[in-house]
């Protein structure tokens, strides 16, 4: 009795398909792990200390407790008006942002409380100037008047 196997489903090359989705996976993977590399970078660089030792971070924070007691109910719900376009997981992040920079400005105009003028000023200067388009659309869109803080807009 002769025994014959088929080896023809066992060959030492892989097909083309198969080939094709490694090549393909191996690109995904690495141009998102590029991706998520070049976003903690940044914030890595965030934290790293200034020439004063305190971080980028560090003085966000600084500012935010600082003019913590000078936020009104409605302030609040004003920055979270202005913070409304910002994608979902970005908001908090762009929020204590755009917050540290008001409060920096009421407290150095040692204000009695943070106004809306305060809001305006502090949102125009934390927005990245790549942003300023949209800032500017943003600020019309919604009536708010900006325009005693035009020079700030790059």
């Amino acid at each position: 009795m002769s025994f014959t196997l088929d080896f023809r489903l066992l060959s030492s090359v892989p097909s083309n398909w198969f080939m094709n989705s490694i090549a393909f996976w191996t690109f995904l993977l690495l141009g998102c792990m590029c991706i998520g590399g070049y976003f903690m970078f940044r914030k890595f660089l965030k934290v790293l200390p200034k020439a004063d030792g305190r971080s980028k971070l560090d003085w966000q924070n600084y500012w935010v407790e600082r003019s913590r007691p000078l936020w009104s109910d409605e302030m609040k719900a004003f920055l979270d008006q202005l913070v409304q376009p910002v994608p979902g997981p970005f908001r908090d992040i762009a929020k204590h942002s755009i917050a540290a920079e008001i409060g920096k400005i009421a407290v150095e105009s040692e204000a009695p409380a943070v106004t809306r003028e305060h809001c305006i000023k502090g949102y125009i200067m934390a927005t990245p100037r790549r942003d300023n388009k949209f800032l500017i659309s943003f600020l019309e869109k919604n009536g708010i008047d900006y325009s005693p803080y035009r020079h700030l807009i790059k």
